[in-house]
């Protein structure tokens, strides 16, 4: 018999990643407290990596899961009609897409973010009859093989083990620090005959690149972008897995910029309550599928439809919820803003609940992280260098709450440059 002491790293594989940077056994959370077995508390500034926007076992969340199983709710139905599907769908109508005057028509494809992006991606090109796709430096978009051909990381894309072919990076908006024409180069390929570029199928983006480092895209640079795949017939996939949910302030990040995508891709928050569920969401000229041509065991995830429902019943049906967040991440900003202007080297980046610290050394931000693991709060990396102290806690996170977190950063942050 394996020592429990022992568990994880005997028999769990070296992929684990996570569990490396915050080496405690994790036993119950609530709200925006995650809590170890042996009884210490951490503030959740990691929140699922985005998957849980409305915190850790939220009571309205879980009355209703709790309700629907002990009544027997139908758990799997692959896409069978389901009464849970049904409400899920006329919540997210009712609540999300008609107060947009939003046209999407709503596909699960499986239960994570990678599954959607993979629909996506087989969608956009059997409606065009093409095959490449653009994508963006230091995008990422999943760990499937199509999702990770349009993913920047060198380390994740060397995994794949085989090409990652059909796909072509761009740069990302002020990849050039401002100094390279915004799409100039971008245009002038793919209208010239010339260049060696197909025409692709789609372009696929995040508004704002968590993964890659809390890259935020100008309103007026998707404004661009949206205007460029229009007038050369390139669908527009907008990635809103991880900045959708609310985590920008709007449900979809791509408000902000008065566009209107062709295909989104949604996951993580949208179950409500950390259950796995995915939605691919087109316009309905790209329904083009036949019966079953893409299709998944778990896209039937039926508990996290009933979350998922009483989450936007609870938190969408007015523009309250969207301004508290607002108003918390300029809380947050003004924070780093701050905390930035005392050290060298430090530069704040996001949007909303999503803000990064970045440091020009790369160690640091390691090493913040790590300080404030030690002194109670959960915080992650990101970019292409962990550069990034990256800061998602959950929305309904309170503002003493988020003092407090901000406060220890702070603290752990003047460690680190030995202050």
């Amino acid at each position: 018999m394996i020592d429990p002491s022992t568990i994880f790293t005997t028999l769990e594989s070296e992929v684990r990643g996570y569990s490396r940077n915050w080496p405690t056994v994790f036993d119950t959370a609530k709200g925006s407290w995650i809590r170890g077995e042996d009884g210490r508390e951490y503030l959740d500034f990691f929140a699922g990596a985005g998957a849980l926007n409305y915190g850790h076992n939220n009571d309205v969340l879980k009355r209703a899961l709790l309700s629907y199983l002990a009544d027997d709710g139908i758990t799997h139905s692959l896409d069978m009609h389901t009464v849970a599907k049904r409400d899920f769908l006329t919540a997210f109508e009712e609540n999300i897409l008609r107060p947009r005057g939003l046209d999407y028509k709503v596909q699960f494809p499986g239960p994570t973010g990678t599954n959607a992006v993979e629909a996506a991606l087989k969608l956009a090109r059997k409606a065009t009859g093409r095959e490449s796709i653009i994508s963006f430096t230091n995008a990422f978009h999943g760990m499937t093989l199509g999702a990770l051909s349009v993913t920047g990381n060198s380390m994740k894309r060397a995994g794949a083990g085989v090409p990652l072919v059909h796909a072509t990076p761009m740069p990302f908006d002020n990849y050039f620090d401002g100094v390279a024409e915004d799409f100039h180069w971008f245009s002038r390929v793919l209208d010239d005959s010339g260049s060696g570029l197909n025409r692709p199928a789609a372009v696929i983006v995040e508004t704002i690149q968590g993964e890659g480092g809390v890259n935020v895209a100008r309103p007026e640079w998707l404004r661009a972008l949206a205007d460029l795949c229009a007038e050369r017939d390139i669908l527009l996939i907008v990635d809103d897995v991880q900045m959708g949910c609310g985590r920008t302030g709007p449900f979809f990040s791509f408000e902000v910029a008065g566009i209107t995508p062709d295909i989104v891709t949604l996951s993580k928050s949208i179950g409500g309550y950390g259950m796995p569920m995915a939605l691919t969401l087109f316009k309905p000229e790209l329904d083009i599928w036949a019966p079953g041509e893409h299709n998944g065991t778990f896209r039937g995830n039926n508990p996290a439809f009933v979350t998922a429902r009483v989450a936007l019943e609870q938190y969408w049906n007015d523009k309250q919820f969207e301004g508290d967040t607002l108003i918390k991440g300029s809380r947050v900003a003004e924070k780093l803003t701050t905390l930035a202007d005392d050290f060298d080297g430090v530069s704040t980046r996001g949007r909303g609940l999503v803000q990064g610290l970045a440091f020009e050394q790369p160690d640091l931000a390691t090493k913040v992280c790590s300080l404030a693991f030690d002194a109670g709060l959960l915080a992650e990396t990101s970019g292409p260098s962990d550069q990034v102290v990256k800061l998602l806690p959950p929305l309904t996170i309170s503002e003493d709450e988020l003092d407090h977190g901000l406060s220890v950063l702070a603290e752990a942050t003047a460690r680190a440059f030995g202050a």
